[in-house]
Formats: C-alpha cells, sequence, structure tokens
C-alpha cells in the first residue's frame, strides 16, 4: 500500500496558490486516474484506488499546512505503513526555479512548515517529491500564499503534470535511481 500526500491549505482563499501546489497534483492524478470516491476522514481529504494490484490511498490534509502532520500520523498508523517505504509527499520548495521537480528520500524540512510537522510525527525518512515555486523577491508570506504569474502558467502546468507522471512511477516500484534520474533535471 502506498499513501500519496499533497499539501497545501484547506479553503477557497488557497486554491491555486504556490503553497498549495502539492494539492494541485493531488487533484490532477485523482482526474487523471478516474478517481471519485473522496471522503473527509483522517483530518484531511482522501481517496483511493487499486493500481497494479496495489492499495493507493491520495491525501490532503485540511489541518492547514503548519499540522500537516496530525492529518498524515493518522493515515500511517490506522494503515501500519511505513513511512520509509510507503509514504510519498508532494509539496513546494522556493529553493527550485518555478517548473523543477526534485526527488529526494529523506532530509531536513528546508524551513517549510508542512515538513516539519510531518517529521515531527514520522523522522525525516520519507520519499518526497519538491515543486519549484521559485524565491520572493521580498515577502515570503506573500509570495507562497500568491497565484502563480500569467507567464509561469504553462510552466507550472507542465510541472504538475511532470510531478503526477513521477507520484504513478513510485506507485509502479520503478527503481528510485531511476525516477530520479529522470525528474531530477537541472
Amino acid at each position: 500500500m502506498k499513501l500519496i500526500v499533497g499539501l497545501g491549505n484547506p479553503g477557497s482563499k488557497y486554491e491555486k496558490t504556490r503553497h498549495n501546489i502539492g494539492f494541485e497534483v493531488i487533484n490532477y492524478l485523482q482526474k487523471d486516474l478516474g478517481i471519485t470516491n473522496e471522503k473527509e476522514k483522517f483530518q484531511g481529504l482522501i481517496s483511493e484506488k487499486n493500481i497494479d494490484g496495489e492499495k493507493v490511498l491520495f491525501l490532503k490534509p485540511q489541518t492547514f499546512m503548519n499540522l500537516s502532520g496530525n492529518s498524515i500520523i493518522e493515515v500511517i498508523n490506522f494503515y501500519k505503513l511505513n513511512p520509509k517505504t510507503d509514504l510519498v509527499v508532494i509539496y513546494d520548495d522556493m529553493d527550485l526555479p518555478v517548473g523543477k521537480l526534485r526527488v529526494k528520500e529523506k532530509g531536513s524540512s528546508g524551513g517549510h512548515n508542512g515538513i516539519k510537522s510531518i517529521i515531527s510525527h514520522l523522522g525525516d525518512e520519507f520519499l518526497r517529491i519538491k515543486c519549484g515555486i521559485g524565491k520572493p523577491k521580498d515577502n515570503t508570506i506573500d509570495f507562497v500564499l500568491g497565484q502563480f504569474s500569467k507567464s509561469e502558467q504553462e510552466e507550472v502546468t507542465l510541472m504538475i503534470d511532470n510531478a503526477s507522471k513521477c507520484a504513478c512511477d513510485i506507485i509502479k516500484d520503478i527503481e528510485l535511481s531511476k525516477i530520479m534520474q529522470k525528474y531530477n533535471k537541472k
């Protein structure tokens, strides 16, 4: 079983913001895979699909970003999952240019409050798909809670598609080094 988590903030106020790119990837995956069974549970919106004989859960925590770990730990504990092998977290990264992906097996939070919350519950060994949102020129909060510009839309759409494909490759148990080679392009 795999748990694919997209990070974001709940509510229409935050839709389409840079900080909600994780939610956008989950929405894209659900549409692409024909998943319509999303329900409220585990302090989040969760759906599932059997893919190649494996149950895959898709979660969008509804706890606000800085408490994302609260929702994820409930799912991990309920299904007795191993974060090192069964969890994939998709989220925004200011240290990557808009449109770039980075797949990592473990690491620090890099200042991301959602990842800090997850690490506080599970430790730092879980697979991540980091989605580049670019660096702010001034106010970080306004930047991450702002929307992508029109000129960035094409790159963002492609990044969401690539992050979705990356998650599907992980679900299919393609060798991680091959996944990293494919998606961690400069």
